[in-house]
């Protein structure tokens, strides 16, 4: 096992690159490029870093260079012979040759655009623009790269001593909530942890804690080359960013009340069974689950990844229900805010209904709340979204209102064109 304190105190050296792989990435994005690729491969999008927590001053924190350094080096990656070979050959969800011919032709080609980098007010702006399929590929490893900085600005003035304590206590941590939630029957839990993780050799532990600890409750990890690396399910299926970029694309109101289907419907196309999964809050989850055609009911199930959790799922149950769907047939995977509580309360109120996962994420992977002075390693929210396409700026509403992004007209338009409601406001912790 990888000794994480020397490996962390050697970083001062500059031996590690954060991101050495194009497939140290979350699964569902590389299933969406291919979708993309397929059906809108020459629409120009922008994708921007967005610090929703300002009270952390990542420019402040996070030196320019390094940061120019790694982002470099992660245009320098290519895909190896090896990946490829796991892309093309292994079974993913049941389903051999995943990934189609042309699409890895063109992902073993491919370089990642540039990007642009400049301070603002104790922030960076990171923007990267380009055509689809290439720019969304950067989200993952831009938002790995910054997170990892940032937990290495704050460990380099400890010593040797005191990072293998930090480290100690931080694996005990995990390990603590491991054995909370091994006793619980019929638990699936995955890891969602990559894209604010503390850093990947952490990521990496965690994993394999995971795997020990769980045994078949742990259900696999959405990072690709950790999956592939330890020989587990690489677990992800859709994200927000479809319907946003779909959304900006519509030419009419109707067009854009119409445009969240369209994704689905596209995705029909490519997959089926356990990929065939929800994620219906984009613009609003009561809304999108009225106006749905009839045959996303048969879809498998639905991710809840905003507002209130059990509010989430108990929609979901009325909804399968009115549409003569049984719900112990479907599944729910939460995967908001979560740790070994709320996943605990959620699997005894739920699992009986229906079937239930979970998308265990920044909790897992970068817990070390209280750990060091001034709790200067608690984890926050950064995100890196599309926030136009083709010249029209994107908007996301979600189920909770803090987490409402986009131009306060397109905003207001959006909740009129979906018919929002008042929405109930939830702290967003990461």
């Amino acid at each position: 096992m990888v000794d994480i304190a020397t490996r962390v105190w050697n970083h001062k050296w500059k031996i590690d690159p954060i991101v050495r792989s194009l497939i140290d990435t979350d699964f569902y994005k590389l299933l969406m490029c291919q979708s993309v690729f397929r059906n809108h491969p020459d629409t120009h999008v922008q994708f921007s870093l967005i610090n929703r927590t300002r009270k952390i001053r990542l420019a402040e924190l996070v030196d320019e260079g390094e940061l120019r350094e790694q982002l470099d080096h992660i245009r320098s990656l290519r895909l190896t012979r090896g990946e490829s070979t796991w892309l093309r050959g292994n079974t993913f969800y049941g389903k051999r040759q995943m990934f189609t011919p042309a699409f890895m032709e063109w992902f073993e080609n491919l370089q990642l655009p540039p990007y642009h980098l400049e301070k603002k007010d104790g922030q960076y702006e990171l923007t990267f623009e380009g055509t689809w399929p290439e720019v969304m590929l950067w989200e993952i490893p831009a938002l790995a790269v910054i997170m990892e900085l940032r937990s290495r600005a704050v460990l380099r003035d400890m010593g040797k001593f005191e990072l293998q304590v930090l480290y100690a206590r931080a694996m005990t941590k995990l390990w603590g909530k491991i054995e909370q939630l091994k006793p619980i029957d019929n638990l699936r839990v995955a890891d969602f942890g990559t894209r604010r993780r503390h850093s990947y050799l952490w990521q990496d532990w965690c994993v394999q804690a995971m795997m020990e600890g769980l045994g078949v409750s742990f259900s696999g990890t959405s990072n690709c080359r950790i999956a592939m690396m330890r020989e587990i399910e690489a677990i992800g299926t859709n994200a927000h960013e479809l319907p946003m970029v779909y959304a900006a694309l519509a030419q009419s109101d109707k067009a854009l009340r119409q445009s969240p289907y369209d994704v689905l419907a596209d995705w029909q196309e490519e997959h089926d069974g356990n990929l065939r999964i929800i994620l219906p809050d984009t613009y609003g989850t009561k809304g999108f689950l009225e106006g749905a055609p009839d045959w996303l009911a048969s879809w498998t199930g639905i991710r809840v990844d905003s507002g209130d959790p059990a509010t989430g799922a108990e929609v979901a149950i009325n909804w399968w229900t009115s549409r003569g769907e049984d719900p112990r047939e479907k599944l729910v995977i939460f995967s908001d805010g979560l740790d070994v509580d709320k996943i605990k309360e959620l699997h005894q109120q739920f699992d009986w209904r229906c079937r239930v996962s979970f998308g265990w994420g920044t909790m897992l992977t970068n817990d070390f709340k209280g750990l060091v002075a001034d709790d200067a390693l608690a984890p926050f929210s950064l995100v890196c979204k599309a926030v136009a396409a083709n010249g029209q700026p994107t908007v996301k509403l979600s189920d909770n209102p803090r987490k409402a992004m986009g131009p306060a007209d397109e905003i207001a338009r959006y909740k009129r064109v979906f018919d929002v409601g008042a929405q109930k406001a939830v702290e967003v912790m990461v």
